[in-house]
């Protein structure tokens, strides 16, 4: 008999007694069941604070990008109005590259909401989800919405409470 052979039937056999048990112990099943649920709901919350987190860290980013480009379109006008052709020319190539840089942010914060969004369509799920169809499990779009508007008017007032206090 090999150590993976053992281990599987070790592993069959505990679940059997847990299961036994907890069969027996209707009580303890529900504890059982309700703290799976809590530490669920936990690991939502956390993953939702971390969305958030990258999802403001993306907006400064797209921020700083758009104050960049702008300074950057204004250094090729000034070129060209100098008759500095080629710096202008390698100007422009580097607002494109900064172009494309914000693309790439902006796409990530769309994928940062849709997820946010998952989490947060989870977190409002009923507490047995198994008893639920999947299609009943999911916010209306509506909802879905108006809490993702309320979460960027939040952040956003956060945002510029900071740039009022520090700057």
């Amino acid at each position: 008999m090999t150590d993976s052979d053992w281990f599987s039937r070790l592993e069959q056999q505990l679940e059997q007694q847990l299961d036994a048990f907890l069969s027996a112990n209707p009580q303890q099943e529900r504890l059982l069941r309700q703290q799976e649920r809590q530490e669920r709901q936990q690991r939502l919350r956390r993953r939702r604070l971390d969305l958030q987190t990258s999802a403001e860290q993306t907006r400064s980013e797209l921020l700083h990008l758009a104050g960049e480009i702008g300074e950057w379109q204004q250094r090729v006008e000034r070129a060209r109005a100098a008759g500095a052709a080629e710096l202008a020319e390698r100007a422009e190539l580097h607002v494109a590259e900064l172009r494309a840089r914000g693309r790439d942010r902006w796409q990530a914060l769309g994928e940062l909401g849709v997820a946010f969004r998952q989490v947060e369509a989870e977190l409002s799920a009923p507490a047995e989800p198994d008893s639920v169809p999947r299609s009943a499990a999911a916010e209306p779009k509506a909802d879905l919405d108006r809490a993702w508007a309320d979460f960027e008017a939040q952040q956003e007032l956060e945002r510029m409470r900071r740039n009022q206090g520090g700057g």
